[in-house]
């Protein structure tokens, strides 16, 4: 495809979030968002399945709403934010599922570490707000297992089990605007 034929956006991160859950003590979910993020999603011009998309997310932004756990989840117990300043994704693959929905495959990297995850997307909408400007919404899920990503870190409890679960569950709820040009 060529870059004429396709249109780029840009994510609103202020009509966007980026979440993620977790179990935690083994009965209950935590969860957080990153509330510092951008990227671009590419599209054709006929068309709202994405062909391609970037991201970066900045993980001391990162809010449980809890400030000591966040300081926690910050350290080199997990995503050791002094050295690991980025967490990124780049899709590889996207195939369209239905008029509407599609995967994304991707090479995400949390903690330094990258691997291949696969996350079920869908085009919500598009539009143009009171001011002019067009919009289109997307909706994206998966699931990984944070050790994959060297974040080893747990506590045992004294009944069995362990203070923090493996598998982190993300959501995503985007929001773009068209890209400037550059």
């Amino acid at each position: 495809m060529t870059t004429a034929t396709v249109r780029t956006y840009a994510i609103d991160p202020s009509h966007s979030s980026v979440g993620f859950s977790i179990r935690h003590l083994m009965i209950a979910k935590v969860r957080g968002t990153f509330n510092t993020f951008s990227g671009t999603i590419s599209l054709p011009a006929d068309g709202l399945i994405p062909v391609a998309i970037h991201a970066e997310i900045d993980p001391a932004s990162i809010d449980t709403r809890e400030e000591q756990r966040d300081g926690h989840l910050k350290s080199p117990d997990f995503l050791d934010v002094a050295t690991h300043s980025v967490i990124a994704f780049e899709s590889t693959a996207i195939e369209a599922a239905g008029a509407s929905e599609f995967t994304v495959t991707g090479e995400l990297t949390i903690h330094g570490v990258t691997k291949s995850v696969t996350l079920k997307g869908e085009v919500t909408g598009q539009g143009t707000d009171p001011w002019g400007n067009a919009r289109v919404g997307f909706e994206a899920s998966g699931r990984v297992n944070r050790k994959d990503f060297g974040l080893t870190w747990n506590s045992p409890l004294e009944s069995g089990g362990v203070l923090v679960g493996e598998d982190v569950d993300i959501t995503l709820d985007i929001q773009a605007i068209p890209a400037p040009q550059a």
